[in-house]
């Protein structure tokens, strides 16, 4: 990193990223520097190649009350006086969507854990990810309709991916919250823990699972199941083919079979780190 952050800390340990919140004096709020450090930190990770899977874990009571109030009233500014303002609208929302979407297209698995809060922008950011768990007091609530306004980062396009459309249309109008139970009923939550340490615990453990595998196979899964969420089965099945096609390797399904018999861990070759055209010559 190139900068301090003051939002977060960063650590990368044998190949698995632990990216924390932690502001939990402001419970996390989300504002203009929480969206520059985010922006960095995925750029980042996504560039290197050097960790496989990535955990996103919180400080304090709540895992983020969502977007900082006073931000409106302040850093961004809503003009809806003019067309032209009403446009800018469209473009600084853009913006602030993309951030989160680099969680969804980042080039190795996310694991979300989750304690507490987890409310407004936070449902916006924990849909994004591969895998959430949860503690037993963590709730999830669309709080913006509680405060005039449509949730307009993510949360009505990927959640109705992740549960049943009624539920989400529930909690869309109501503002209602959802504990962490029913969220893992309806399979929006992977697995409920008692405490938040026992839910790190498991999320860490999981990213080393993530982290033991081909990288590129991982990449591949990634491709193929978020690529299949959004496309018919038979498309589905022929960019399964031309990504399978693309990425297949002998040695990394020898190396798997031989280390899996020897009952040792597995070595293989980490991503190639990305270069932007725009750093070369």
């Amino acid at each position: 990193m190139n900068t301090t952050l003051t939002c977060f800390s960063l650590s990368i340990t044998d190949h698995v990223a632990h990216l924390v919140l932690n502001r939990p004096e402001a419970m996390n709020t989300m504002h203009p520097t929480f969206w520059r450090e985010l922006d960095e930190v995925l750029a980042q990770l996504n560039k290197s190649g050097e960790a496989r899977a990535l955990v996103v874990s919180s400080t304090g009571k709540h895992f983020s009350a969502g977007m900082a109030l006073e931000t409106f009233g302040g850093a961004i500014t809503m003009d809806d006086q003019s067309p032209e303002g009403r446009a800018a609208i469209f473009d600084l929302l853009t913006d602030m969507q993309a951030t989160f979407t680099r969680i969804e297209s980042l080039r190795i698995p996310v694991i979300m854990a989750i304690q507490g809060g987890c409310i407004g922008g936070a449902v916006d950011m924990v849909t994004t990810a591969c895998v959430r768990y949860a503690t037993a007091d963590a709730f999830f609530c669309i709080q913006e309709i509680n405060i005039g306004m449509v949730a307009d980062v993510g949360t009505l396009q990927r959640l109705p991916k992740l549960i049943p459309l009624g539920v989400v249309k529930e909690l869309a109008y109501t503002g209602r919250r959802l504990g962490a139970q029913k969220a893992q009923g309806y399979g929006l939550v992977n697995e409920v823990f008692d405490t938040p340490e026992a839910m790190l615990a498991a999320a860490l453990q999981c990213a080393q699972e993530i982290a033991s595998k081909p990288p590129v196979a991982i990449w591949g899964t990634k491709q193929a199941v978020n690529y299949a969420r959004d496309h018919s089965v038979e498309d589905s099945l022929r960019q399964m083919g031309w990504l399978q096609g693309a990425i297949w390797s002998n040695r990394h399904v020898m190396e798997a079979v031989t280390a899996m018999k020897q009952k040792r861990a597995g070595e293989f070759p980490s991503l190639t780190p990305l270069i932007r055209f725009n750093d070369l010559g």
